[in-house]
């Protein structure tokens, strides 16, 4: 099994750690807790606002800022987990979990549902950045890959199973089922963990203070880009409450680089980490890529409003890139292994683009589009799968040890925000030219060559970016 490197821990002698397999399973089920559990909800939307009594934009609104905050705080997350210790981090983040999920279960109204979504972006933020720098502590070489791909196989996994779950759940035992289970999920998680050696930074007092004025004005930023994103057509593209949220983004935004750029150590964002040109390429390339979650729902809306399907019949339209991007992620670390980073992740997103382009063809007749939307899925995994593993090996293997924690904590940190602003971006695309008197169709055609859009860019990033010799330094 893999080497136990201590190198970050509190203790002066190597302590004996054996559990390997059940600290991969149980970083596993922290993983899920987010990608399966919290991003199910984007195909029981219509159950939800129902039940709960909310509207269509809140709803829109409320599935985005989970990925939003988990995006704003987790690099926070990734440097407090640096400072104070990773597995007391990840323990953290499945208690909010639990917390968020209570939220969503009882909620009468879309106060308590919103807070419940917020609660579950900063769990993730917790888990996702410390069970990365886990993985980096207790593994090495070609077992840290195979960590890695377990690793995946929860992240990219869980976001190819939660339309399929949320829709299976949902019809047959109701919507909030979906969130006991991941509450369920997370107390195994945690006694999973039970016993798993500290690790943090050993004298975490010589690290700079934390840039709290700069994560403030960060998150005033994207809050009020995301309100004008999700909101604008609600409140009205003049409107003064969207120019006023736009003036805000743009001053604040502006703010955050003269904040940043004033700090000599402790940046929220540590930009020196981006001199490193393969750990730059894996995290814009990731940002572009988790962009494609646009995808998932405005698929889902259209094949229900457009072609009448229950919330399970869409799910199962998915099963494909449910099987072949857990097929794949393995590959994708073989492949890596043989040729390098490079190859499998500019083969991600083009295979990823070829399947969305599949999904737009919302003109054929009902038996070819099924068809088509099998072969897009399918398609959708597979491009997932190749570049899964290698872009995050990539990413953590390019980072200082000293900083694992926060670098783990901004690439992931991309993969949040590129979820939020590409469901976000997708979904009012929809919206508003279905609005403005296009047939649904048309609509979810146009909002689904966004996301075609975001392939070629995350190729286009990883080509120049990304050297060839990524990943091949590698040994057993």
């Amino acid at each position: 099994m893999a080497n136990l490197n201590m190198s970050n821990s509190t203790n002066s002698e190597a302590v004996p750690f054996k559990n390997y397999n059940r600290l991969i399973l149980g970083i596993v089920l922290g993983v899920i807790t987010f990608w399966l559990f919290a991003q199910s909800i984007v195909n029981v939307g219509p159950a939800v606002q129902h039940s709960v009594g909310i509207t269509p934009a809140s709803f829109n609104l409320a599935v985005s800022l989970t990925a939003l905050f988990s995006g704003c705080f987790i690099v926070v997350a990734g440097g407090l987990a640096d400072r104070f210790g990773r597995v007391r981090f990840t323990y953290l983040g499945f208690i909010l979990s639990i917390i968020g999920c209570l939220c969503l279960i009882f909620a009468q109204g879309e106060v308590l549902f919103i807070i419940g979504r917020i609660i579950q972006g900063l769990s993730a933020a917790c888990i996702m950045p410390s069970t990365l720098a886990l993985v980096k502590t207790y593994f090495q070489g070609k077992n840290r890959q195979r960590a890695l791909s377990f690793w995946s196989i929860g992240s990219w996994g869980g976001s190819g199973t939660c339309v399929l779950a949320g829709g299976a759940i949902a019809t047959y035992l109701g919507w909030q089922w979906i969130f006991i289970i991941s509450i369920i999920c997370a107390v195994l998680g945690m006694l999973l963990l039970k016993g798993t050696p500290e690790t943090k930074i050993e004298d975490p007092s010589s690290l700079p203070k934390f840039d709290y004025a700069g994560l403030f004005v960060f998150v005033i930023t994207l809050v009020s880009l995301n309100l004008v994103i999700t909101k604008g057509s609600t409140f009205g593209w003049t409107s003064a409450v969207t120019l006023s949220l736009a003036t805000v983004c743009f001053v604040f935004l502006i703010l955050f680089f003269v904040i940043e750029k004033r700090k000599a150590s402790g940046a929220f964002i540590d930009f020196s980490l981006f001199k490193n040109v393969p750990y730059r390429g894996a995290t814009l390339s990731n940002f572009l890529l988790n962009s494609v979650a646009g995808t998932l729902i405005v698929a889902s809306t259209y094949t229900q409003q457009g072609r009448g399907f229950t919330s399970f019949q869409n799910g199962l339209l998915t099963i494909g890139y449910l099987v072949s991007v857990l097929c794949m992620i393995r590959i994708g670390e073989k492949i890596l292994q043989k040729v390098g980073a490079k190859k499998p992740m500019l083969l991600g997103p083009l295979i990823t683009g070829s399947g969305i382009a599949l999904m737009t063809l919302t003109f054929l007749p009902d038996t070819l589009y099924i068809v088509s939307v099998l072969a897009g899925y399918i398609l959708f995994g597979l491009g997932l799968g190749f570049y899964a593993t290698p872009s995050i090996d990539t990413a953590i293997s390019s980072a200082p040890e000293d900083k694992v924690g926060i670098a783990s904590g901004i690439y992931k940190m991309a993969s949040s925000l590129g979820g939020a602003f590409g469901v976000a971006i997708s979904a009012s695309t929809y919206a508003a030219i279905n609005a403005s008197g296009q047939s649904i169709a048309i609509s979810a055609a146009l909002g689904l060559w966004i996301n075609v859009g975001f392939c070629l860019l995350c190729f286009t990033s990883i080509l120049i970016l990304v050297p060839s010799n990524a990943g091949k330094h590698k040994s057993a």
